[in-house]
């Protein structure tokens, strides 16, 4: 017989909605800043959205300035994740090489890390061969160069999820979970209560960090996010018993196909153009073929390694492919972290610090109002092109 939950709090200052790595992220940066009584709802367990179906890439290769901000924020955040909150996350800076073959991408690419080193990211332009000598597996023909950033890398989403979590816990902070929010309050133009199958709890501010949920809560208090989920999936190599120690997180950036060591092995994954909208949740072969003919271009010995079915997991895509970070206008006490078509991983920690900001009533660490969703009424997007 299982034990009954407690019942939920009354009342919060903070009602965070979504216990994926931002939501976390987000209620322990709260209760580090001293407020006593923020509550989280995750519909599921935590991590169990998006988060965890992760590839755990973490980088600040990007062509938008503020993802690279956000990007080397969250980059030094997590090298000190094991003092700061309190945990082990695996984090393997093996640096993320971006494999080019058109003139067009290798000139975007030299623009990109000439403001990245602007704003003191220590990624370069090497030649095929630098390449080749990284990234031992791949095959150079039709590569003209290449992006390598040696500080980036990846982690553990699960690792990250726990540290959070445990960490905001130990601060003061409810997580509940299973614990599906079912609507959201409004009086006089702004969001009062946050109602769940388990009770309503009235809210002085409410925080939707449901990734590709969030359009739906964005509804419930009239407020429109632009969030599309796809779905987007992984496979695992069986052991290699010859594979390198590092291995850089390696992406062909003309196909999307890219690959990065996991445990004796790799994680491989890419996008699929032909994949529909939604929530599709389940894993698919329908990719294979396409997965196939990237896999013989660009790193054919790994045809003759034996594959393991990995899993699906959900992109939260905007029009722009660029996250929502911001205040709604009305509610006005209602704030969005979401839509970050695929870069919400490794950018959780800085994004924490400015949901905790803009909770606080103070200027944030890094100033995102381009990311407001107001950006799509007034027609001024804000592409992101560095989207894998």
């Amino acid at each position: 017989m299982s034990a009954t939950p407690a019942p939920l709090p009354g009342s919060a200052s903070v009602v965070i909605i979504g216990g994926g790595v931002i939501g976390t992220s987000i209620a322990f940066h709260l209760a580090e800043a001293g407020v006593g009584d923020v509550v989280l709802l995750e519909r599921d367990e935590l991590g169990s959205g998006s988060t965890c179906k992760a590839a755990g890439g973490v980088r600040a290769q990007f062509s938008d300035e503020l993802n690279i901000e956000l990007g080397a924020r969250s980059l030094e955040a997590f090298t000190r994740f094991r003092e700061r909150p309190g945990q082990e996350i695996d984090l393997r800076q093996v640096g993320y090489l971006f494999l080019l073959s058109t003139p067009e991408h290798v000139a975007a690419f030299e623009r990109d890390v000439a403001l990245q080193n602007e704003l003191g990211v220590t990624s370069r332009m090497i030649d095929v061969s630098e390449a080749r000598r990284l990234s031992p597996l791949i095959e150079t023909d039709g590569l003209l160069a290449a992006a390598f950033s040696p500080d980036d890398g990846h982690c553990t989403p699960e690792s990250v999820v726990l540290g959070y979590a445990t960490a905001a816990r130990r601060l003061g902070a409810t997580l509940r979970t299973n614990t599906p929010v079912t609507g959201i309050r409004t009086r006089a133009g702004r969001a009062t209560a946050v109602v769940t199958d388990h009770g309503t709890i009235r809210a002085d501010t409410v925080v939707c960090a449901a990734g590709a949920w969030s359009r739906s809560i964005g509804e419930m208090a009239g407020v429109e996010l632009p969030v599309t989920p796809v779905r987007r999936q992984v496979m695992f190599t069986r052991p290699m018993p010859d594979l390198a120690a590092e291995v850089p997180f390696t992406i062909d950036f003309a196909s999307s196909f890219y690959f990065h060591r996991e445990g004796g092995g790799l994680l491989l994954g890419m996008s699929d153009p032909e994949q529909e909208p939604g929530f599709h949740l389940g894993y698919s072969d329908a990719w294979l073929p396409r997965l196939s003919r990237a896999v013989e271009t660009r790193a054919p010995r790994l045809l003759d390694v034996g594959l393991s079915r990995g899993w699906a997991g959900l992109y939260e895509v905007t029009p722009d492919h660029n996250a929502l970070i911001g205040r709604a206008d009305e509610p006005p006490n209602l704030l969005y972290a979401t839509g970050f078509s695929g870069h919400g991983f490794l950018q959780a920690p800085a994004v924490g610090e400015v949901i905790r900001d803009l909770c606080l009533e103070r200027a944030p660490v890094l100033d995102v109002s381009p990311l407001s969703v107001r950006r799509f009424a007034g027609g001024r997007p804000r592409p992101e092109a560095r989207i894998v």
